[in-house]
């Protein structure tokens, strides 16, 4: 085994394992199909094995070995992308401008409190804050329209992106205070799955409290549309309890005493691997997890 390898040649290791195709690759990097053959070639001569099954007329296959490496080459990538990322960091120093996007239900005084000590720590740091439904935030995070983002961690997030766990937030079972489970001393599933339930996502996802109990479901992409259904009597939801105790909702909600509810909202800060968190974001981070866990 050399002990050499090239770091672009195990970039399209990795790409062709998961396209499945020599030549899907060279179509990605403009590259001749030869080329790509060639550089895994070179890369299974360095390592000493064979990773890939190559029968005319079938898609490459990974062998035992190619599997076996798999997974220790994209980690030794991930590794290369946070390498870059903090070296370009620390050639710019801190940041001139921190651009948030947040999930709309996230807890609002602990990012409000937050942003307000950020300003007298950071006093000529510009900040972008922008709010957005279910998976938008990820989504700008991977189009490089933010730079770090607040969401609760649900589904499978981008691969490219870094998160870390901040604290979490209560769910409670509520309706609204003339619903006919408003009357019931204490709720049982059963008593839920009479009533129109109103989800938080979309019927595919595991987003925390996305099981439907009832045959008649209402869904939205936000807790406060949620919240105005609710208000309105048309079926019973979990919420935040932050969203129940917001002024316009609270005197017409009712939490109901049930005997299950789904688990707390676990609140991440994500931001992109090949752009590690500056001195501003982190500072913002640290602040936002003590004051999330003083409302908890």
């Amino acid at each position: 085994m050399a002990g050499v390898w090239n770091l672009e040649h195990m970039r399209l290791f990795a790409r062709v394992a998961e396209r499945r195709s020599f030549s899907a690759v060279a179509r990605e990097q403009g590259k001749a199909q030869s080329a790509i053959s060639n550089a895994i070639a070179l890369l299974e001569a360095d390592l000493g094995i064979t990773l890939f099954e190559r029968s005319s007329g079938r898609q490459p296959r990974l062998t035992s070995q190619g599997e076996a490496l798999l997974e220790d080459v994209r980690e030794l990538l991930r590794h290369c992308e946070r390498l870059d990322g903090r070296a370009t960091a620390l050639m710019r120093g801190q940041e001139a401008l921190l651009r948030i996007a947040q999930d709309e239900a996230m807890p609002y005084q602990p990012v409000i409190d937050s942003l307000e000590e950020l300003a007298a720590q950071f006093p000529y740091l510009q900040v972008q804050l922008a709010n957005s439904a279910q998976g938008d935030v990820a989504r700008k995070l991977v189009e490089r329209r933010v730079d770090i983002g607040l969401f609760f961690n649900h589904e499978r997030v981008p691969d490219c992106l870094e998160r870390r766990s901040l604290g979490s937030v209560e769910m409670v079972t509520v309706c609204a205070a003339g619903h006919p489970l408003a009357r019931e001393r204490r709720v049982s599933r059963e008593h839920l799955a009479r009533h129109r339930q109103l989800l938080i996502t979309a019927q595919e996802s595991d987003y925390p409290g996305g099981e439907a109990l009832s045959s008649q479901v209402w869904r939205a992409d936000s807790f406060y549309a949620m919240a105005e259904w609710l208000m309105r009597g048309l079926g019973w939801a979990w919420l935040p309890r932050h969203v129940v105790q917001y002024p316009t909702y609270q005197a017409h909600m009712v939490e109901l005493p049930s005997e299950w509810r789904p688990p707390a909202l676990v609140v991440e800060l994500a931001w992109r691997r090949d752009e590690p968190l500056g001195p501003a974001a982190q500072w913002l981070a640290e602040r936002f997890a003590v004051h999330l866990r003083a409302i908890g």
